[in-house]
């Protein structure tokens, strides 16, 4: 008779399939596990026991060893096959707008060939715009930038990584100079990038040559009067520097350096040499705002195609070897001779394409108008210069500029056929439009809870006298076979169809109106009721990298109409925004007092720039006078903006330091200044504590905790595994906003990577009496909903994009659960099939385990279990990015590491 079924521990048997497993394993009075054909001999349950602990210990170890390297890609290894070939222009070629310029996605453009990829400036943003209409990021090696402004490079750090990851060898950046010091700033928070090499090529270098096209960068610099000269105004839309509030009237860049410093010690490039370069040398590149980068590009030249039809007519050998030679010398412009009889390339060969030409130039103020339009390099495209005229301009140019008489004229003078693509803020285009799909369907669920997306309003655009087209995302102008606008792939928004799509799902419909006559009738629900502050809109909560449906970490708390802090800002923060609050977003900005940065991983502070910039912006427009932001970060974040200050752009004027480990408990705080900045953020803020803790993540990364004087206590996580520091920090919160990157079942995955699972998030949440506890940060395999378990309870929510919720409504959250699984019914089933599925493998793995181990002898097995199962992990934050990278195809899944 057998004893049967016995749980295996530190297995997560949560999914019936492997409930399933377990049931066919007999465990006998003899301590004989049986399935199938399979014997293996326990001499006692703590064997079982450990055995569990090293099959757990195995796949940790599993996760550390070394990667394998990386296979190339296919069309590297295409491209490489070419170069032994008679090569040729390509046949296929069209520019194509990602980002029309709008205010949320900045201008940007992808090139496409079957050779060759290329990327005209990369801001905030693009890589998820990208993602989300399948451009493959795997297929770049080309990106060149206009001009070193936030607005161009926002979004190169985050692309610049996802290249490395995915295996790309090489990219070439080119650009202005400072393009080699940006990319040694961003290794602050991104590492060393030995995986891939990023050629710089200054627009010194003046011309560059592949498979596709040559590519010549035209320097523009702009006649600056001599008011503006010594400040390196910003001439870009998002930092109105000429602004008589702006500080950098009166402070000048080192003085800005000289006070952040004094306020505490702050590493300085130019004092101590880099430890990059070989010597410590001290060469400095400074910055120039004077400078913006044209690109002409001119197609390689494409011999005519061979036509059979014609060829058969003539009676050409075709089927033979002897036709080889003879199409060759055709198609190279050569008459033949085939049986007495002349044939003349005409006859069979359609004729050869010398190659079109292009150019992207960008004329940011007025400053660059006469340099632009007496450019000798870009007039010899003009109608009557010494180039045919060229096929397209693309011009990266603000309204005001495009109305001026001088432009218009030269815009004019490439002549008729010569189409003109417009990227501005006047563009009218929806970019996102997954993310604008789920939050339209979500609003049907709860209205003020989630509340339909909107966009910033255009203005009255320029009339002008030439064929131009404004941009849209995805629209293309295709350079071959044929010159023409394409419109095929730019995507539709249509709201109603989102909406109709919803209400077919099965069931949806019938949980929403259970779930509002729920909130209709339950007392405890005050939403509507309570007071419209603080306020918490959710603006970005996925993890890792931005992807269409979730943002990276951003969470603003509004604590009062004109009273905000920010907590964490990832990339694109701005731009969620902007379509949050539509046009009202200046006003928003204007009243964001602080910034919390959690820690130094990319995608919770590589959108601070962007949103420090667009600030200035908003309270100039505002006519509210200028004042800093006061920044609560690791101190080690000025390396970076310092770095980026020297080099490329003004900012340090923005921001006041508060280092987040002053704030922890018992911190003394050194120098009277930071004192000062600290006083004055509790009184903005109107706060009788802001304080922080160490968690356990990466080094230098902490939590916070805010504490209004009316008594209510917001705390947020930042990233952490569980970490009683945080306990301590957040006792009888009021609201706590924690991360839950990885679902139940994958403890030993967020162990490694020093991240939290959804229990684990509401254990501590429950530990610290939390009254209610908002997940978010999830990792982008849960795209739309992370999975549910037993411990969601009615303290908890799960947070999404541009979701707002206030203390009112914790008794609402938990009940529009129901019409969420209605909504993401299909998801939910598919990660639970995965979940079923990784559950089996692990039992199977570890079954295997067991039986090598037994086959050597039990009884040695033990101490190397207990070895092994307390083998410490590694340091995480290097491979966080392959922890939460998507499978191309839509299903999650890790990259390929172990």
């Amino acid at each position: 008779m057998f004893n049967i079924k016995k749980r295996i521990p530190l297995i997560n048997l949560t999914s019936l399939a492997a409930r399933q497993w377990v049931n066919t394993c007999y465990v006998a009075d003899t301590g004989i596990i049986k399935q199938r054909s399979c014997y293996s001999v326990f001499p006692s349950d703590s064997f079982l026991q450990s055995f569990c602990k090293m099959s757990a210990g195995n796949q940790r170890n599993a996760s550390k060893k070394a990667r394998h390297p990386k296979e190339t890609l296919r069309h590297i290894r295409t491209r490489e096959q070419r170069k032994n070939v008679d090569q040729h222009g390509p046949a296929t070629v069209y520019v194509q707008v990602v980002g029309a310029g709008s205010r949320d996605n900045g201008p940007s453009l992808y090139v496409f060939s079957e050779f060759n990829r290329y990327l005209f400036n990369c801001g905030e943003g693009t890589q998820r715009l990208m993602q989300e209409h399948k451009l493959k990021a795997a297929r770049l090696d080309n990106i060149f930038l206009t001009r070193m402004s936030w607005q161009n490079v926002g979004g190169l750090s985050g692309m610049i990584l996802t290249l490395k990851d995915t295996g790309v060898p090489e990219c070439v950046l080119a650009g202005p100079p400072q393009l080699d010091e940006y990319v040694n700033a961003i290794r602050v928070f991104s590492g060393p990038l030995e995986e891939i090499k990023i050629a710089v090529q200054p627009y010194t270098e003046p011309q560059y040559s592949d498979n596709t096209m040559t590519v010549n960068q035209v320097p523009i610099f702009a006649q600056l009067k001599p008011s503006k000269r010594k400040w390196s105004p910003s001439p870009e839309r998002g930092s109105p520097s000429n602004s008589p509030r702006s500080r950098s009237q009166s402070r000048s860049p080192q003085a800005e350096r000289w006070n952040l410093e004094d306020s505490e010690e702050l590493i300085n490039d130019r004092e101590r040499g880099r430890p990059d370069r070989p010597g410590g040398s001290t060469r400095i590149t400074i910055r120039d705002p004077s400078l913006v980068v044209a690109f002409v590009c001119k197609l390689h030249p494409k011999k005519g195609n061979f036509l059979v039809a014609k060829a058969k007519d003539l009676g050409l050998p075709l089927g033979t070897p002897a036709i080889g030679p003879i199409v060759a010398a055709l198609k190279d412009g050569k008459t033949v001779t085939f049986e007495g009889k002349e044939i003349l390339p005409g006859e069979v060969c359609t004729p050869a394409d010398p190659g079109p030409a292009f150019i992207v130039v960008e004329c940011p103020s007025e400053d660059f108008i006469e340099p632009v339009c007496n450019n000798e390099h870009l007039n010899r495209y003009h109608t009557g210069g010494a180039e045919d005229p060229a096929s397209l301009v693309v011009h990266m140019t603000p309204e005001s500029i495009l109305q001026t008489d001088r432009y218009k004229e030269w815009m004019e003078r490439f002549g008729p056929t010569t189409e003109h693509l417009i990227l501005n803020e006047q563009a009218h285009t929806i970019h996102n439009i997954r993310s604008h799909k789920i939050q339209t369907q979500l609003n049907l669920i709860h209205p003020e809870i989630f509340p339909a997306p909107r966009n910033c309003e255009t203005k009255k655009q320029a009339a002008l006298h030439v064929p131009s087209v404004r941009g849209e995302c995805l629209l293309k102008y295709q350079l071959r076979p044929k010159f023409e606008w394409q419109r095929d792939a730019v995507p539709l928004c249509d709201s109603r169809e989102f909406i109709k799509e919803a209400t077919e799902l099965p069931g949806f419909l019938e949980r929403v109106e259970e779930c509002k006559q729920s909130l209709a009738t339950d007392p405890t629900v005050l939403s509507g009721k309570a007071d419209q502050y603080p306020e918490v809109v959710f603006l970005g909560t996925g993890s890792a990298l931005p992807m269409k449906i979730r943002n990276v970490s951003a969470t603003l708390l509004n604590i009062s109409p004109t009273q905000s802090v920010l907590l964490d800002c990832g990339e694109g923060t701005f731009g969620q925004m902007c379509r949050h609050y539509g046009n009202n977003i200046d006003e928003v900005l204007s009243n964001l007092s602080a910034v919390f940065i959690s820690h130094m991983h990319a995608d919770h502070h590589t959108g601070l720039l962007n949103l420090l910039l667009q600030r200035e912006r908003a309270l100039n427009s505002q006519g509210r006078p200028f004042t800093p932001v006061l920044l609560v970060a690791p101190l080690q974040i000025m390396t970076w903006l310092n770095q980026y200050h020297d080099h490329c752009q003004r900012i340090l004027s923005h921001i006041n330091i508060i280092p987040a480990k002053f704030l922890t408990e018992g911190a003394e705080v050194p120098k009277y200044k930071t004192k000062t900045f600290i006083q004055s953020l509790l009184k903005k803020l109107d706060l009788e504590k802001f304080q922080t803790c160490v968690v356990h993540h990466c080094k230098n990364a902490f939590a916070c905790s805010l504490t209004h004087h009316s008594g209510w206590k917001i705390v947020f996580s930042g990233d952490t595994m569980p970490c009683d520091a945080l306990v301590q920090l957040g006792k009888d919160a009021t609201l706590l906003i924690h991360e839950a990157t990885l679902e139940d079942g994958m403890e030993e995955e967020a162990t490694e990577k020093k991240h939290s699972t959804t229990s684990q998030a509401i254990g501590i949440g429950m530990e610290m009496n939390a009254e209610f506890i908002m997940l978010n940060h999830f990792s982008q395999r849960y795209a739309k909903i992370p999975l549910f378990n037993a411990d969601f309870n009615e303290k908890v929510g799960i947070a999404f994009d541009h979701m707002r919720i206030r203390f009112g409504d914790f008794g609402a959250i938990p009940k529009l659960i129901p019409p969420l699984k209605a909504l993401f019914a299909e998801e939910i089933e598919e990660m639970v099939g995965r979940r079923e599925k990784r559950e089996l493998r692990q039992m199977k793995e570890a079954s295997l385990e067991v039986l090598d181990s037994g086959r050597i002898n039990s009884t040695q097995a033990q101490p190397s279990v207990n070895k092994t199962a307390g083998t410490e992990d590694p340091t995480p934050g290097s491979n966080k990015r392959e922890l939460e990278q998507p499978h191309p195809e839509g299903e999650s899944k890790k990259l390929k590491a172990v």
